[in-house]
């Protein structure tokens, strides 16, 4: 069984990473992302209180995103195994993964390294192929140092349990993909 986290940050490649990995191993990702949205499309309780953080441009509390992941945890789907994209976000949710998860733990934790000039030229090029205005170099630099503060920490607290595989995320996709494989039967 393969349970991964992909870290990395904004601009890395994570998603499209993920994407690619579940495709090869024959599991899920499961995004926190996906799981909002699929849960206040439906108009469930937990939906509903994401939307009430979302909808006024709040992160949406530690106890939903959680609620919300056990929940999809407990699918026949992932019985065997799953790549989380998007959480665990900070040390208090990796703690809260661990102790749900019991003795299996994580097979992996993937760290899609890059340079913070390599991610803003990256999310600067997307926001333009996309149409996104709202991504502008400021506010890209924002979601950067936002990731360091709350989420690199945790390459530190997976590296201490023996769980980090670093991979360099720069190149073309497949080059990454090739890469990944390879550093996870490395570390496997």
């Amino acid at each position: 069984m393969i349970k991964l986290v992909v870290l990395g940050a904004p601009g890395a490649g994570k998603g499209t990473q993920a994407a690619r990995l579940a495709e090869h191993f024959g599991i899920p990702t499961i995004s926190t992302g996906a799981l909002f949205r699929t849960h206040m499309a439906a108009g469930t309780e937990l939906g509903e209180l994401a939307a009430s953080y979302i909808n006024h441009g709040n992160l949406v509390p530690d106890e939903v995103t959680t609620g919300m992941l056990a929940e999809r945890l407990s699918e026949p789907d992932v019985a065997a195994g799953f790549i989380l994209d998007g959480y665990p976000r900070n040390l208090e949710q990796a703690a809260v993964l661990d102790e749900t998860l019991g003795d299996e733990g994580l097979t992996a934790v993937v760290d899609f390294e890059i340079r913070g000039t390599e991610v803003v030229n990256r999310l600067l090029a997307r926001a333009a192929i996309e149409g996104r205005s709202d991504d502008t170099e400021e506010i890209i630099r924002h979601r950067l140092m936002v990731y360091r503060e709350k989420t690199a920490p945790l390459v530190d607290y997976y590296r201490e349990r023996g769980l980090l595989v670093p991979v360099d995320a720069v190149g073309e996709v497949d080059e990454v993909t090739a890469r990944t494989i390879a550093a996870l039967s490395d570390a496997g």
